[in-house]
Order: structure tokens, then sequence, then C-alpha cells
């Protein structure tokens, strides 16, 4: 008769009650078990769609939803069948990023910019904001009053109104010409300090009618001041 080993039986039974007991624990797999937690993995997954794909967005087309909206707020602006409404529209039609409200403030801050560049005699501002014309222009100007040892003494207290009265493309140049209502405190000095033109203390309306413009196919977004024309 063989002789059996009762070390060899234990064994085999402490062998099985651990395989049912890691069983119990750790279950049977079923092929429907969530895979292993991957930290990279899941930090991808909470990125946007755009950034998991590498997206390129292409521009929109014209005729789509925002030339829609930029119409619709041309509109607003000028009555439609007008000409200043027909000109927005051409220049929107040129370059989509046109918006006229948007046009109108930034107008408003060459605006100041270029009037106390001038009374400061700062041509490098000046060459930044005006087209070659009418930066000339200015700057004979300026050098006129220097050569005289006159200078201006200028606060812009603020914009009252500003107004796009006319829009037109000529050729791939858009134009807009904006009617400003500005107050303005001035005067202008000679060499000894005496005030020989303005008021150092009062405010004075100031009405200008002012034309901007920018090539529609360059990449420079920058208008500048093609013409001036004070208005009484």
């Amino acid at each position: 008769m063989e002789f059996f080993d009762f070390g060899t039986l234990f064994f085999i039974v402490a062998a099985v009650v651990i395989f049912l007991q890691l069983r119990n624990v750790l279950g049977r797999r079923t092929g429907s078990e969530k895979p292993p937690f991957d930290p990279y993995t899941a930090a991808r997954s909470q990125e946007p769609a755009e950034a998991q794909d590498n997206v390129v967005s292409l521009p929109r087309r014209k005729g789509g939803a925002d030339t829609d909206a930029g119409y619709a707020m041309i509109d607003k602006m000028a009555a439609p069948g007008t000409d200043l409404n027909k000109g927005l529209r051409a220049i929107r039609d040129a370059d989509p990023s046109f918006e006229p409200k948007g046009f109108v403030e930034g107008a408003k801050m060459a605006y100041e910019m270029i009037v106390m560049a001038y009374a400061d005699g700062d041509r490098k501002t000046l060459k930044n904001l005006l087209s070659k014309d009418v930066y000339e222009g200015f700057v004979a100007a300026i050098s006129d009053r220097e050569t005289r040892s006159e200078k201006i003494q200028s606060s812009f207290v603020g914009i009252d109104k500003a107004d796009i009265v006319g829009a037109e493309m000529k050729g791939s140049e858009a134009h807009v010409t904006l009617r400003i209502v500005s107050e303005l405190i001035s005067a202008t000095r000679d060499g000894a300090g005496v005030v020989i033109d303005g008021d150092p203390e009062t405010v004075a309306e100031v009405k200008d009618v002012w034309t901007f413009a920018r090539d529609t196919r360059s990449r420079d977004p920058n208008w500048k001041l093609v013409a001036t024309e004070a208005e009484d």
C-alpha cells in the first residue's frame, strides 16, 4: 500500500482554500470589466475635443451667420438702401472682420491721440496714425509753429459724439468718414508765454470731419487718417 504524505495533502488543501478566497475577493473576468486606470489617458480624455484632435479652425465662409450678424449691425447704424448702408456693406464684404461699432470706438481713441500728438509736436505718434500726405501737412504746421517758438497748451476733455457719415470702397481700400464733436481746452502761447490764440481756461466745442482708410488686402489691421476737415 502506497504511503500517503499528510504534509503534501495539507499543502494541496491550503492551495485550494487560497485559490477560492482569491476568487471571491477578485471575482471572475467576464469580459465586461473596466480597463485599468491610466492617469495619462484619463487626463487626455478630459481635454476639449479640439485639443485631442488638433483641429485647425478654418476661416468661415462669407454669407454665413457671422456675415448676417455683421449686416444686421450695419442696418442698425444706417438705414438699408442708403448710400451709407451700401458703403458699409461693401467694406464688410471686403473685410469680414469690419464692425462699424468697433471701428467708431477705435477711431475715437485715434482722434484723441492725434489731437494731443499734434499739440505736443509728437511726430513719431503722428507718423503711425496718419497717411503720408496728412502727416506731411501736420509736420509742416508743427515746424512752422516751432520756428516762431510757439507752443500749444491743450487738455482733451472728451468726445461728445462720433458718427459715421460716409463709407465706400476705392479699389481695395476702405474709406470711412466720421463727424466728431469733441471738447478741448486749447491755447497757443508765443515764445514769451503770452496767449496769442485760444483760451487756457475755457472748454471749447470742436467739430471735425475725418476720414480713415486701410487697404483690405493688407495684413496690417490699422486704419490711418487720410483727410481732415473742420466743420463750422
